[in-house]
């Protein structure tokens, strides 16, 4: 029996396979002490409106709640100190603090390469947002000497109920630029910065400019820690960070 020649399809009848857009991800900032100097001013800040209040907190112990929401770190500050503290004394300390920090913020200054850094990434087509526990009222002043372009989100907690280390900030932050928060990397100098992050499953960055150590970073999830956001400029291609 004759054999009869395999044929192909022409080319033109194949599925055409187009290749895929390389991903790019969007990224989420921290403020305070990661593109702005200004945890030390928050900390004297607490400390003097905890001892307004008959209150003896060590500054070191203040620290290690930074990057916490306020609430949150009285609460933990209170515990510590095996005493109860009540919503109303919460939003006095809260407000004292808020004066106290109004206070220290002609002596905030911009870290080295934040401004450098946001500009490169809005140049080369990266969209990213600032996510803070702060307050709108304080953040806007803090943030003139970023400046922000008006199409950037900056997100504060009169944005969402709870704080850091809840990744609500981030959520909400993501949720403007329209990306999945699995699809940003967030960068923030504190412990707390990086388990919101781990919780919401986004790819964390550590910064040193706020005081913690490498290795805490790292065991909160950082993937990579960098010494500041100039260095983090300077090696971004190291978290996929490249222009078109």
């Amino acid at each position: 029996m004759p054999r009869h020649p395999l044929t192909r399809k022409p080319a033109n009848d194949q599925p055409s396979e187009k290749p895929e857009t390389p991903h790019r991800p969007s990224m989420l900032f921290d403020l305070d002490g990661t593109l702005l100097d200004s945890n030390y001013e928050h900390i004297l800040a607490w400390q003097e409106a905890l001892r307004e209040d008959g209150i003896h907190v060590p500054n070191a112990r203040i620290h290690r709640c930074v990057g916490m929401s306020g609430g949150l770190m009285l609460q933990t500050l209170f515990t510590e100190l095996d005493r109860k503290v009540s919503a109303r004394r919460m939003k006095r300390l809260g407000n004292l603090h808020k004066k106290r920090f109004a206070e220290k913020l002609p002596f905030i200054r911009v870290l080295p390469g934040s401004r450098e850094l946001l500009r490169y990434l809005s140049r080369i087509g990266i969209r990213w947002a600032i996510a803070t526990g702060g307050d709108k009222e304080t953040v806007e002043k803090m943030i003139k000497p970023l400046h922000v372009p008006s199409g950037a989100p900056v997100i504060t907690a009169d944005h969402v109920e709870h704080a850091k280390p809840d990744p609500a900030l981030f959520l909400e932050a993501a949720k403007r630029l329209e990306m999945p928060l699995a699809d940003c990397i967030v960068v923030g100098d504190s412990i707390w910065d990086l388990l919101a992050a781990r919780r919401a499953k986004a790819l964390g960055v550590g910064l040193l400019s706020g005081g913690y150590g490498e290795a805490e970073l790292i065991q909160a999830g950082a993937y990579r820690v960098y010494r500041n956001p100039a260095d983090l400029l300077q090696r971004i291609a190291e978290i996929g960070i490249r222009p078109h």
